[in-house]
């Protein structure tokens, strides 16, 4: 071979397996088993962000590879990303039936959703697969539980537990079933025997610990604690454990010593140097919290935990310049950062532009929509708007996806108070009293809901509670009042406010329970020297003008009583109830162009208050001036878009107006739905019908209207002419007549004789 040949030879193999080397590192198949391989390098390491990078990319190269799919689940699992968590695994199952792992994930997922038929199906498939799986009956037991199987449940837990009768987390579940079947001492060794087979392990130690407390067992519950603690010199979590047991004992000093002490052993551990803040924070002791986190934030300025609380605390103490510096440095640096957009939101809504707030909280959850906070805040936001229903909703999300959350359980408690729903409030009440049992306004509004259902020993029981937490809190005394006034101990009752009055004198309810003892003993004359006395104490108090109007109007001293009001509302702008009963007070003494120059300077006031817009839109109609009256209801509907009585108000508008009729016609639907027992609301729909040519069904309305209201000229005009519309002459005399008797001189009338006229011809 010439020397010249054998070069181009070797030449020729290193090209041929350069070509080889290059070939392998573009074949998509060695390529996605590098990134799965580097994905669950990273999962192991617990870096689940940069792992759920890797396995995407993987998919993005073989869409229908299932292992990644699967892969991409259990990382969206541990970042709490459970739609993603479960569209993944409906995949994984897609592609390959026979992935049992994946079956069982989604089965899990399904319980903890509450989506329990979904979740059956996968359990069936897994218990004719996988008959000694021990965790298929774990599973399958979580199933019974959320359907309150208790029997079947327990039968699995036994069933999984000899399969394999040495896994503590078996022995776990068990003593769970166990303890909400209330069967304490079985649960109590099974909580032993998991700790036994698992001595190092701190869940094990920790729920023992946890059952203890909830039996009242607080030394045991101390002593299981501190073997945890001991178990995990590394771990500040369960001192966490032995603080709340502290805080459940109401020894708060002791619970601040000892996360002091804590602290300074976790110099570099975020969750141990947090654990005093939060423990302020927990307690409602804002001002501590507010500068331990201060301190906290000057000695980690790069723990970003610790600068997101600090801007929530800046924001709790009404600090929010501080809080916007600091948050927008966060959404400068990291713009799609989900809770810099929540506080955002936050901002926003106290400076009062809540449809901005909306639209920021709404893209979070378009982006997150499992964040409770964002659900929250969101609320909070449409609550501002007057959109209650949607927020209702959005706190009813939040507690959903963090029962935890008690601000969201405190909302809520809110609402059921507005509905009058005393159950509804019980439930919430009950669930702050779990969450922060050291929290006296739990107990408060347990009491709330146990005098509204006149359980009245309770009431009294959780009042006493409630000041034991806060001794000088002068809405308890308030509802102390409540409460001997619903049992018919007046003397008592009086005491009650009159304390309340004393720990705050400018106290408007408990003024106004004074008032109310006087009123139930018929001594106006005392209620309302009473009323002028701390009025004239406090002449600053917008509240105590309003409270002494009132007793002025009762009186027939409408003079007096619109002054008050007057003052009220110079007083405080945003003081809708003197607005509005300065209006009213003026329209009862004629002076109806006051009282509708009243209302819309209430409306510039307190844009959101629709109560202006109706009285406003009311004064527009009586004077036939239909527009005006149509400009104030559509601007309640903007607020309220299912407001039943601006719906019913523009519907009837619309129809005096020639306006749409279909229009129209739905809106009185809307109101009547709402209002089924109104007559207005069946006058106005019956009102559409007349106006669609439906006779027969306005007919009906018309009679229900006028059997609620007899003496209102305008229901029986309005029968009448259904009347005389079907032929009924006899009948339309009847109502023209009726409507001669009420309303003589009313234009109506003279149209209905001409209605009666053209129906006996």
């Amino acid at each position: 071979m010439a020397k010249g040949a054998g070069f181009r030879c070797a030449v020729v193999a290193v090209c041929l397996l350069a070509a080889l080397l290059t070939g392998c590192s573009r074949d998509p198949n060695v390529r996605k088993q590098k990134l799965m391989e580097s994905g669950q390098r990273y999962f192991d390491k617990g870096q689940y962000r940069e792992a759920a990078i890797q396995f995407q990319n993987a998919i993005q190269l073989d869409s229908r590879f299932a292992d990644a799919h699967y892969k991409m689940a259990l990382t969206a699992m541990k970042l709490q990303q459970w739609p993603t968590a479960f569209q993944e695994l409906t995949t994984t199952v897609q592609l390959q039936p026979d992935q049992y792992a994946a079956h069982l994930d989604m089965a899990n997922l399904l319980i903890l959703s509450r989506q329990f038929s979904d979740a059956k199906d996968h359990l069936d498939l897994l218990a004719q697969k996988q008959p000694n799986n021990p965790e298929v009956y774990v599973a399958r037991a979580n199933y019974y539980a959320g359907m309150n199987n208790m029997t079947a449940a327990l039968a699995d837990m036994q069933k999984a537990l000899q399969l394999d009768p040495n896994r503590s987390d078996s022995y776990l579940n068990l003593a769970m079933l166990q303890m909400h079947g209330q069967q304490w001492d079985a649960a109590e060794a099974s909580f032993k025997k998991a700790a036994e087979l698992n001595p190092k392990s701190t869940n094990a130690l920790v729920s023992l610990g946890n059952f203890y407390q909830t039996r009242g067992r607080f030394p045991e519950a101390e002593q299981w604690f501190r073997r945890a603690i001991d178990s995990a010199k590394d771990d500040p979590s369960p001192r966490l454990s032995l603080a709340s047991l502290y805080m459940a004992e109401n020894k708060l000093g002791q619970a601040e010593d000892f996360l002091r002490q804590s602290k300074q052993d976790f110099p570099t551990d975020s969750v141990g140097y947090r654990m005093l803040g939060d423990f302020y924070f927990a307690n409602n002791q804002l001002d501590k919290a507010t500068t331990e986190y201060a301190a906290l934030y000057r000695d980690h300025p790069k723990d970003m935990t610790v600068k997101k609380n600090y801007i929530q605390l800046l924001i709790l103490k009404d600090r929010f310049d501080e809080a916007r510096k600091l948050n927008d440095e966060i959404v400068k640096a990291k713009p799609d950062d989900s809770d810099a957009r929540v506080y955002k939101g936050e901002i926003e809504i106290h400076d009062g532009k809540a449809s901005d707030a909306v639209n920021t909280l709404q893209a979070v959850l378009k982006s997150e929509p499992d964040n409770a906070v964002a659900h929250y805040q969101l609320g909070l936001a449409l609550d501002q708007l007057g959109s209650t229903n949607r927020a209702e909703g959005e706190w009813r999300d939040a507690v959903r996806l963090r029962p935890e959350m008690a601000e969201a359980h405190r909302a809520l408690a809110v609402v059921a108070i507005h509905r009058n729903d005393a159950a509804g409030l019980a439930q919430e009440a009950d669930q702050i009293i779990a969450l922060q049992p050291a929290s006296p306004d739990g107990y408060l509004l347990r009491a709330v809901a146990d005098i509204d259902r006149k359980q009245f020993a309770t009431a009294d029981e959780n009042l006493k509670r409630s000041l034991e937490k806060a001794p000088n809190n002068p809405a308890a005394y308030v509802q102390l009042g409540n409460l001997r006034m619903a049992q018919k101990q007046l003397p008592e009752a009086q005491k009650a406010f009159q304390l309340a009055l004393d720990q705050d004198p400018n106290s408007t309810e408990a003024l106004g329970g004074v008032l109310n003892v006087y009123q139930e003993q018929k001594q106006h004359d005392k209620a309302l020297a009473a009323a002028k006395a701390q009025s004239d104490k406090y002449p600053k108090n917008a509240g105590f003008h309003v409270m002494v109007g009132a007793l002025l109007e009762q009186g027939k001293d409408l003079a007096g009583a619109e002054a008050e009001f007057k003052q009220a509302s110079d007083l405080d702008k945003k003081n809708s109830e003197a607005w509005v009963k300065l209006g009213m007070m003026q329209s009862a003494r004629g002076n109806t162009d006051q009282a509708l120059e009243t209302y819309l300077d209430g409306s510039k006031n307190k844009p959101k208050e629709i109560a202006f817009n109706l009285l406003a839109g009311g004064i527009y109609e009586s004077r036939q001036d239909w527009e005006h009256a149509k400009q104030q209801y559509q601007k309640v509907l903007e607020v309220q878009p299912e407001n039943p009585l601006a719906s019913n108000n523009l519907a009837y508008v619309m129809l005096q107006q020639g306006g749409n009729v279909d229009v129209a016609f739905a809106m009185a639907q809307t109101a009547r739905r709402q209002l089924p027992d109104n007559p207005n609301a069946a006058d106005t729909l019956g009102w559409a019908f007349y106006h669609k040519h439906v006779y027969t069904s306005a007919t009906d309305l018309f009679k229900e209207a006028v059997k609620k209201e007899p003496d209102n000229a305008l229901f029986n005009y309005h029968l009448g002419l259904a009347y005389a519309k079907s032929g009924k002459a006899a009948l339309a005399r009847q109502q023209l007549d009726r409507v001669v008797k009420i309303k003589p001189n009313s234009p109506e009338v003279e149209e209905l004789r001409r209605a009666v006229a053209e129906a006996k011809g």
